[in-house]
């Protein structure tokens, strides 16, 4: 799978130690078996989403500990918008959301325990603490609030 290199350059100063936490190797078994193969670590799984430039990320339960991985849940509410008039949005915790080098938002989602895939959202506001999305994923989806970074540099495989 081809990711841009200036995403890896972006993430660089996020993730540096990635691989010291994660413990990766030089040399994943993805690498040994080729192209299209699904990248293992000791502490990470790296496959691709089919049809998508996506990875999905799974970790072991001590890789989670060691990145101190905490999540939240999408939330729907109602905000006022313009004059005064109530509009639907979902959110989040701003500390879910990622920006890449062209500034579009990303967060990662969790659909099944240790279990992360990035997803696209598009932001409203920020209000304090809490993004307000115009789009993203549905409420109740569980997102990645600490060690989103860190995904992204094993997405990535940033230290590798």
């Amino acid at each position: 799978m081809e990711h841009s290199n200036r995403w890896k350059a972006a993430a660089l100063p996020l993730v540096a130690a990635v691989a010291l936490i994660l413990g990766l190797s030089a040399c994943t078994q993805g690498e040994a078996l080729g192209a299209g193969v699904e990248e293992v670590t000791s502490e990470a799984t790296v496959e691709p989403v089919e049809g998508t430039e996506l990875s999905k990320v799974t970790l072991t339960q001590r890789a989670a500990e060691r990145l101190g991985i905490q999540t939240a849940q999408v939330r729907d509410a109602q905000v006022a918008a313009g004059k005064g008039k109530g509009a639907a949005r979902k959110v989040i915790p701003y500390s879910a959301v990622l920006y890449d080098e062209q500034g579009d938002t990303w967060t990662f989602m969790s659909p099944q325990p240790l279990t992360y895939v990035r997803q696209k959202i598009s932001l409203d506001y920020i209000q304090g603490d809490k993004a307000l999305l115009v789009d993203g994923p549905p409420a109740g989806t569980t997102v990645v609030t600490v060690g989103a970074p860190e995904l992204l540099g094993a997405e990535f495989g940033v230290g590798e």
